[in-house]
């Protein structure tokens, strides 16, 4: 054990004499001391002096600093000594696990106290920023931009038609206020602030009553969809305008009965094909430029002449002319029943009809409301003209033919209609009187019946005669 240690620190002597002499870094190596290891030589124990210098050496003096680490390794493979054998110089070097956490020349306690390294970490590459590629983002960009046109759309165009039909209440409300009781009330109770009524962002309604010879009149303001960019975009190829309709409805018996409407060849084209009342009791007027006097773009349905040519006087055939622009139609009628409906076999009676009196007017396009003031005073002198106007006696003769041949073509239209819901009553009829008798305690009654309903069902049979065939 002595030799080894001697050895050992021989060894070490003279790893420190070498680096002092080649004044360098100085390079620890834990493992020298197992260099020579397997050596048969003998070693000399060197004691350790009081000055730190090992007696008998010729060597230069060793600094202090590397005495205390001579030291420190002696007493470490001292340690190593008593703990067990040594291994072999090959299998020793051969053992991985030995060496594992090993680095440089730290010894054995520095190695044992230090933490295993950190893996290497691999950062995935990321993308860079989405504001460097904003042409990746072009389908979001598209959709916010027209979600932001559609909505600013829609509030501008909402405002914009809100702003009309106020300015045209506001103009109209004094001429409405002498004519009529009530404007803006509607019938509720709760209505504390009459005036237009918004059923949408383009529609808007008036009702007005409190006049003679009317039971009250609504006005409804249809304004373009300019809420609505793709109705607005529509509109650019079909030009559409803000309109006014004007519908009063007649005490009934004030006008004489007859129908007519007058306005733009479109508009009278539509509603010809539209409404019941003009389908079936008008016909149009060929030529109303040189008949009746009416501008050109005018078209005329009409059902008594003669009536006809007392609405189409001098004061409506200039108004007419002076407001050619803002016209669409004017339709007079004792048979309104609204658009014509659809042919059901179940309907056994006519829709009812009432008198009105109804108007199309188009709004000015900058909303000078003033220019289209007169026509609701157009719309008030005819309510007067037709309170006074009387047809003569021929007159009222077509009228009354025209619509008796309008109730025979709608009893035929439902002769079949009628003769099986007919049927239908009197077999309803029939089983009510045999559930009746049957209920009755009387079989003598019974029988009678029995027998009535035996004859009846034999008369429906069909009768067969006989021929009288001579033998050949």
């Amino acid at each position: 054990m002595k030799l080894n240690i001697a050895f050992l620190l021989c060894c070490a002597l003279a790893i420190f004499a070498v680096s002092s002499v080649a004044a360098s870094s100085f390079e620890d190596n834990d493992f020298a001391e197992f260099e020579d290891f397997d050596s048969d030589d003998d070693f000399v124990e060197v004691p350790v002096g009081g000055a730190g210098a090992p007696v008998g050496s010729n060597s230069k003096e060793v600094p202090a600093a590397s005495k205390e680490k001579e030291q420190v390794k002696i007493v470490q493979m001292q340690d190593d000594e008593e703990d067990g054998i040594v291994e072999d110089e090959d299998e020793f070097f051969k053992d991985d696990e030995e060496f594992e956490g090993f680095d440089g020349g730290d010894s054995k306690e520095e190695t044992v106290g230090k933490k295993a390294p950190e893996p290497k970490l691999t950062v995935a590459k990321i993308p860079m920023h989405f504001r460097t590629h904003w042409d990746s983002y072009w389908m979001e960009m598209l959709m916010l931009a027209g979600l932001l046109v559609y909505f600013t759309n829609f509030f501008a165009g909402k405002a914009k038609n809100a702003k009309l039909a106020q300015l045209w209440y506001t103009t109209h409300k004094g001429l409405l206020d002498d004519n009529f009781v009530l404007v803006g009330d509607d019938g509720k109770v709760d209505n504390e602030n009459p005036g237009l009524m918004k059923e949408s962002e383009s529609l808007y309604t008036l009702w007005c009553s409190g006049r003679t010879c009317c039971e009250g009149m609504l006005v409804e303001l249809k304004m373009i969809k300019r809420q609505d960019l793709v109705s607005l975009v529509a509109g650019l190829m079909r030009p559409q305008q803000d309109q006014l309709h004007i519908k009063v409805d007649l005490t009934r018996g004030v006008m004489d009965p007859f129908v007519f409407c007058v306005g733009t060849k479109k508009t009278i084209t539509k509603a010809f094909k539209e409404y019941a009342d003009l389908s079936k009791y008008c016909t149009l007027v060929s030529k109303p430029e040189t008949r009746y006097n009416v501008p050109s773009g005018f078209n005329v349905l009409s059902e008594i002449p003669e009536a006809t040519s007392a609405i189409l006087e001098n004061r409506i055939i200039t108004a007419l002319s002076r407001y050619q622009q803002f016209i669409d139609y004017i339709h007079i009628s004792d048979q309104y029943s609204g658009p014509i409906q659809q042919e059901d076999a179940n309907n056994l009676k006519q829709p009812e009809t009432k008198p009105v009196l109804m108007a199309g007017f188009n709004l000015p396009k900058h909303g000078d409301m003033e220019a289209v003031k007169p026509l609701l005073i157009l719309i008030f002198y005819l309510m007067e003209r037709l309170k006074v106007y009387r047809l003569s006696k021929e007159g009222q003769q077509k009228a009354e033919k025209n619509r008796s041949r309008v109730e025979e073509e709608f009893l035929k239209s439902t002769h079949a209609a009628r003769a099986e819901a007919a049927a239908q009553r009197r077999e309803d009829k029939r089983k009510q009187e045999k559930e009746r008798i049957m209920a009755e305690d009387d079989p003598e009654k019974q029988r009678r019946w029995e027998a009535k309903e035996q004859k009846r069902q034999a008369k429906k049979k069909p009768k067969m005669k006989r021929l009288a065939v001579k033998a050949l």
